[in-house]
């Protein structure tokens, strides 16, 4: 079957696509970058580099904007489905939803109304044990945005390795997936990708009054991944 892959440069979205890859064809990167912060339906921090992530895959990225209204935003995501249906002639979605019955149920609306097939391979997984998948299969994840008490500024820009995993799951009251929005993620390398991104140059932005912050990430680039030995 061909495949639309919902992106949005984090962990999830990836993870499913290189699950659904498996087994069937990914035609198209399908990518919205809302513009309310607070948007219910998209990844927000550092959504511009999914363009990187895109080549490194060598596929075609549809890129739509929207303004993030509640419910509104859904039709910017329509808009974009039906453009990977004509241009593509994909014939389902894949996402990323663990457990968020909110995304899981708007997208499957959307694609029944394309007459596409929804795939959401991770759902209803075991969180942790969708971490240890991740890093096992080669995944390079960065904590990106951090959104939740327990979490302080040393997260931000840190790459989640077993060591970090181990700390992230102590952490009480933090959905280790983030899908309550406790932290967002960038995936700099996984086998999805033919090249690894390479971050030149970020910066962090830390509010200790509310205990968000986001590592931003202003320059990056595509290099050669090392040849193991």
């Amino acid at each position: 079957m061909k495949l639309a892959a919902l992106v949005s440069g984090g962990k999830d979205s990836l993870y499913a696509t290189y699950m659904a890859g498996r087994i069937h064809e990914i035609c198209v990167i399908v990518t919205v970058k809302s513009y309310n912060p607070e948007s219910y339906m998209y990844h927000v921090p550092n959504i511009e580099l999914v363009r990187l992530q895109a080549k490194a895959m060598r596929l075609p990225l549809i890129f739509r904007h929207s303004a993030g209204n509640k419910e509104e935003e859904l039709g910017d995501l329509k808009t974009a489905l039906r453009e990977a249906l004509d241009c593509y002639g994909v014939e389902g979605v894949v996402s990323g939803a663990i457990g968020s019955e909110y995304q899981k149920n708007r997208i499957e609306r959307i694609c029944e109304e394309l007459g596409l097939v929804s795939l959401a391979p991770l759902w209803g997984r075991d969180r942790r044990e969708l971490w240890t998948e991740m890093l096992d299969s080669g995944f390079e994840i960065l904590i990106t945005a951090v959104a939740a008490y327990g979490l302080t500024d040393d997260w931000l820009g840190r790459r989640i390795d077993r060591e970090a995993l181990d700390a992230l799951c102590s952490i009480r009251n933090v959905d280790i997936a983030g899908e309550g929005g406790e932290f967002e993620t960038f995936v700099v390398n996984c086998p999805l990708f033919d090249e690894r991104i390479r971050i030149v140059k970020s910066s962090s932005v830390w509010d200790a009054r509310s205990l968000n912050g986001q590592y931003i990430i202003e320059k990056a680039v595509l290099e050669p991944k090392k040849v193991s030995r």
